[in-house]
Parts: structure tokens; C-alpha cells; sequence
């Protein structure tokens, strides 16, 4: 049902997360599938895709997700849906991880606006399945990631729905426009008062250049995004620094999600900034109902 024009429909936040190097030092898959069918160095792995995707002109998620197919048949290991599920409770996690949605909710609702709800995404590159059996799963309002097609013995045969760094974009726009699901379409008009969560009330948390579209156009639009780097990684340093110096994101910070944390701190701040907007719209819209209707 469309929103009622005597309503105000923008009390929305939405925090977007990108996972691998995000909430987790390492790719999922080197927590998960690539152990189990006997690659112990992620990096062998992911050459292996580079060259691979050099060699035959691929695109490099596709290429990653069919050499990992190709590579557990060869092992004989079902890459299945209940499989890729159980493994997730392999997944390590930065500190602080895993009370950080729970605990930042809570902040929004008691702290700052009880009539504000805060959502978690996910919108990653890597396996859906593997993410929806996480620990931290159950915070996410919707996830959005690769996945896979599976035949009649449930067994993973082809990509079916492929995330890089430019598709990202386009869960971005379902996030602002509220059509999250695939068979939507996005790409007819729809105006900003009907857009249940504005672009300044997105927050988008990423690690580096493959969330630099994402982090483009929320920043465009009015929205906010911070970039972590994973403690003493010099080089996830130097790329933050990059995307600070070119504006792509507002700020900078350790990957470390504990309570008070410099990302603890600088998350709260833009939340505070968010909820203070709303209030203001939410004023302004309420003046205009009561006085110019």
C-alpha cells in the first residue's frame, strides 16, 4: 500500500555493509569452502582466479565462482545450500562484530528518536548462503549477495545472481526506493517524497576501491560513508587515506566495532546527524500538513 501524503514516510535509516574485509579480515570463502576442498592459502586461490579471468576475458566474480564449483567437484565436496550454511560458524569476525547491531539499535531508540528505526544491510560479493548462516545474520534486514544455482540434488551447478562492484550500486537504489526484490524494476521515476529511505538517511560502511561506486553515489546524493582498514594493515591504510583525500567517504577508521571505538564514535555521530534530519523534515513536513493544506 502507498503511503499515505498525509504521512510522513521518511523515518528510515539504513546502514549498509559491505562483509569480506569488512566485518571479517579475510574473505568468507577462505573461512569456509576453499579449507574444506584442501586450499590452505587463500591468496593461491584467488591468483588462480586472477589468471583465470585474464585467460578467458571473464569477469572476476563469475570466474571465482565457477573455479570453486570446478575445483570441489574435482575434491568430491557437495557445495550445497545447508552445506555453504553450516560453514559459516567458521567465519571470524573484528572485534566487536557481532553486538555492534543490537547494541547500535538500541542507541538509536533510547538515545536519539524512538520513532526512528535503524536497519542493517548486507550487500556483498560474496555467497549469500554462506552469509545467511552467519552468527550475525539474524541482524541484517536484507541481504543481498552472490548466489548460486542449484539442481535437483541441491547441488551448486552456475552463478544465478552475480554482485560486483558496480551491481552494488543497483541494491543501493532498491535500499532507497524500497524494491527489494530482484523481479522489481528500479528504473522507473519515482519521486523523492516517495522513496521510503532517502539517500541521507543511508550510511555505507566499506574497506575499500570495490565499494568506491556505492560509496559515489550515497556521498552524491547526501548520504554518508566511513571506510575501515584491518589493524595494521598498512596498505588498507594507505587506501583509506586515498578515498578520504578524494572525498568518497567522511570518514576513516580501524576496523574495530567495540562500544567507544574511534568506528563506534564516528558511526553514533552520523547517526546523531541522520535523526537530527529527520526531526527537521519531519517538522517541516507536519507545518505543511497542518498549515498549507
Amino acid at each position: 500500500m502507498p503511503p499515505s501524503k498525509d504521512t510522513f514516510v521518511h523515518n528510515i535509516i539504513a546502514i549498509v555493509f559491505d562483509f569480506d574485509g569488512t566485518l571479517t579480515p579475510q574473505p568468507m570463502q577462505e573461512y569456509t569452502v576453499l579449507p574444506e576442498i584442501g586450499i590452505k592459502r587463500g591468496k593461491k586461490f584467488w591468483d588462480a582466479v586472477t589468471k583465470e579471468a585474464l585467460r578467458t576475458g571473464g569477469e572476476e566474480i563469475v570466474t571465482y565462482m565457477r573455479l570453486m564449483i570446478e575445483m570441489s567437484k574435482n575434491k568430491r565436496y557437495p557445495v550445497t545450500p545447508k552445506v555453504l550454511k553450516s560453514l559459516a560458524k567458521n567465519i571470524d569476525y573484528y572485534p566487536g562484530v557481532q553486538p555492534f547491531f543490537k547494541r547500535i539499535g538500541n542507541y538509536v531508540k533510547t538515545q536519539l528518536d524512538e520513532e526512528v528505526e535503524l536497519r542493517h544491510y548486507i550487500i556483498s560479493a560474496g555467497l549469500k548462503e554462506i552469509i545467511s548462516g552467519a552468527s550475525i545474520a539474524k541482524h541484517f534486514y536484507k541481504i543481498f549477495a552472490s548466489e548460486y544455482y542449484y539442481n535437483e540434488y541441491d547441488e551448486a551447478t552456475f552463478p544465478k545472481v552475480i554482485v560486483n562492484d558496480t551491481v552494488k550500486t543497483q541494491f543501493i537504489f532498491r535500499i532507497n526506493k524500497g524494491k527489494e526484490s530482484l523481479h522489481e524494476n528500479i528504473n522507473l521515476h519515482m519521486p523523492m517524497a516517495l522513496r521510503p529511505i532517502p539517500f541521507q538517511n543511508i550510511l555505507y560502511v566499506g574497506d575499500g576501491l570495490t565499494d568506491v561506486p556505492c560509496m559515489t553515489v550515497i556521498r552524491k546524493n547526501g548520504g554518508y560513508a566511513i571506510a575501515v582498514y584491518r589493524p595494521n594493515d598498512r596498505k588498507g591504510l594507505r587506501t583509506c587515506k586515498e578515498l578520504l583525500k578524494a572525498e568518497r567517504v567522511n570518514f576513516i577508521a580501524e576496523a574495530d566495532y567495540r562500544k567507544n571505538k574511534q568506528l563506534d564514535r564516528l558511526v553514533k555521530l552520523l547517526l546523531n546527524n541522520m535523526v537530527e534530519g529527520i526531526r527537521y523534515h519531519r517538522e517541516a513536513f507536519n507545518q505543511s500538513i497542518k498549515y498549507l493544506s
